[in-house]
């Protein structure tokens, strides 16, 4: 049974691809039969675009099991479909030995593996047909199974970023050049044989992309060009429908804008059609996702009574009294080497799940100390990894900062046995919620404190979705910030429960329970940033939202900017996921000096 689904999977994404591909673009393929061949390889290509494995599976007659970013595996729903179309993780920041052990176990059963060498979309100076250096991993594999490498080459797929290239008959041509296989080299030693492999394959890449460019006489144009270069492409709120030429910023000077107005423009423009279908499908596949864990928690038949007599005795409380951090509490600190210092203690609010009762946060010191100002790093629900939070981190130590990357409830190592990453945080028990809210800011409340006590005196807030939650709520009682980055924060907490696409289960549940809008209202002066004003400086704070955002939308972040007056709007063109969003808001903030 199991077979037979995911050849039907494989059968049906196949035909999908063909279909909508051959409809929006043309593909010439020089030397198809190289990749027809009998018996297992490793496919090699550049990558400049989210389309290309999808347009190169397409023109190749064997089914391709493509090394995809471990990241989206972490989501049931889609990680489900990518094991579906027998895609495997791989993470791209270090060796993982058991993706190398699952390219070898499938490469030695006579699959088609492919991967992407450059570790990501890389274009211009800073991608392999340009010279860039060829990762080592393609022919550690190849070595190791014992299998050849087939070198591929795509052009012209990363103009599909414009909407205009989906219109019906315009059939955007896209250049594919197969090369002859590069044996694995058995004889030689393993190093020697690593390096002859490497050699042979970056000369490969670049000699098919001089044959692409000299046999089609490809213009500028359609040579590779960065993701966003294409979107903004004449784009009549920033060059005046004049040609495109070059990088955004000649775009700004055409349109004699200056380059710090940039990211105001952009909310102005036109969104896309392509980058809003893009997020729109990936922000409905999360909802899908966590909508089906959330299908196992099921309220009792009394949670109306106890929802009554908690929002009862939270009445009495302002937010400084219920985020108050008790009398007594203490951090205790475990130093780990010389990067990284790993702070645990017990968490004030005890929980019904002990893992949950241990509060720990990732502290990276920089040069200047414990005395340097402190930015923490409040990862979003069910974040996927921690990986991206470190290299952030790092980049907050170059500019003087050191960075505290906060497990919030239920979340990394306060996972309790049996559960996903974060599964606990949101459900249809809204006490649960409400109190691990209150557990993640007192908790980050006491790190504050201890960090004074170190010296500390200046702090700054990093969260997203549901990091950027608890973060508003923390600006509600602190006041000791450089700035407050909130991006896509759940700002209006009616909106969430009663009308967003990731709470459906959820709101099935609560009206099985008798539980209405109004009585979760009663509770909103203490958990809902929207009903509340910032104790710390407005002006301070920076709002960041997706324009396709289907959970937080974005008239509620304008909203909130308007009623948290001085406060900065940063609009950015992707769904509630996606990783653009933390880039261009550390960008923000180092252009206002943090």
């Amino acid at each position: 049974m199991r077979s037979l689904f995911y050849s039907f999977a494989n059968r049906t994404a196949a035909l999908l691809m063909k279909l909508l591909f051959g409809c929006v673009a043309r593909v010439w393929v020089l030397r198809r039969e190289n990749a027809n061949h009998a018996g297992a390889f490793l496919l090699a290509a550049n990558h400049i675009s989210h389309f290309d494995p999808f347009i190169i599976s397409s023109v190749v007659r064997q089914k391709i099991d493509w090394m995809t970013m471990a990241e989206f595996f972490r989501f049931p729903l889609l990680g489900l479909l990518l094991r579906a179309v027998d895609a495997f993780p791989a993470d791209r920041h270090r060796a993982d030995r058991k993706t190398i052990r699952t390219a070898i176990e499938r490469l030695k059963s006579g699959h088609v593996v492919g991967l992407f060498p450059e570790g990501g979309i890389r274009d211009r100076a800073h991608s392999l047909l340009e010279g860039a250096p060829l990762r080592r991993g393609a022919a550690t594999l190849a070595h190791m199974a014992g299998v050849s490498i087939l070198p591929c080459v795509i052009v012209g797929s990363d103009r599909l970023y414009s909407r205009k290239r989906w219109l019906p008959l315009r059939r955007t041509p896209i250049w594919i050049a197969f090369g002859n296989p590069i044996s694995h080299f058995p004889d030689p030693q393993k190093s020697e044989a690593r390096e002859r492999i490497e050699y042979e394959l970056a000369a490969a890449f670049k000699l098919l992309y001089a044959e692409l460019r000299e046999k089609f006489s490809l213009t500028p144009d359609d040579l590779p060009h960065p993701p966003r270069e294409r979107m903004l492409k004449k784009s009549p709120c920033i060059v005046n429908n004049e040609d495109y030429e070059g990088h955004e910023e000649k775009q700004i000077q055409k349109a004699s804008v200056p380059l710090r107005d940039l990211r105001g423009l952009r909310g102005e423009a036109k969104p896309y059609l392509v980058p809003r279908f893009a997020a729109s499908g990936i922000d409905f596949l999360m909802c899908a996702s966590i909508n089906l864990l959330q299908s196992r928690h099921h309220l009792r038949a009394r949670s109306r009574g106890e929802m009554e007599r908690y929002v009862t005795a939270c009445e009495k409380f302002t937010a400084e009294s219920f985020y108050a951090v008790p009398n007594g509490a203490e951090i205790a600190t475990a130093i780990g080497d010389r990067s990284t210092v790993t702070i645990t203690w017990p968490s004030p609010i005890n929980t019904n799940f002990p893992a949950n009762n241990i509060a720990r946060a990732d502290f990276f010191p920089c040069a200047r100390g414990w005395r340097a100002p402190t930015v923490f790093m409040l990862h979003a629900l069910m974040s996927a990894s921690h990986i991206g939070y470190r290299r952030y981190a790092a980049r907050f130590n170059e500019l003087g900062w050191n960075a505290c990357f906060v497990h919030l409830p239920y979340h990394y190592s306060r996972v309790p046995r049996g559960y996903w990453n974060g599964e606990l945080a949101i459900t249809a028990d809204l006490i649960r919620n409400a109190e691990g809210l209150r557990q993640g800011v007192i908790e980050l409340r006491q790190l504050m404190s201890a960090l004074r006590e170190r010296g500390c005196q200046e702090f700054g807030v990093l969260g997203t979705s549901y990091g950027g939650w608890i973060g508003a709520l923390l600006a509600m009682v602190e006041r000791d910030f450089r700035f407050v980055a909130l991006m896509a924060p759940i700002v209006n907490v009616e909106h969430a429960i009663w009308e967003s696409p990731a709470a459906r289960f959820m709101r099935r549940e609560l009206r099985r329970a008798n539980i209405d809008p109004s009585l979760v209202a009663r509770h909103f002066h203490l958990s809902s940033p929207m009903h509340n004003q910032p104790l710390c400086d407005p002006a301070r704070v920076l709002f960041v939202a997706g324009e396709f955002d289907l959970v937080v939308r974005l008239e509620h972040i304008k909203e909130i900017q308007q009623k948290w007056r001085g406060s900065e709007l940063l609009r950015v063109r992707q769904g509630h996921f996606g990783y653009r969003m933390i880039r261009e808001t550390i960008a923000q903030l180092k252009e206002r000096e943090l």
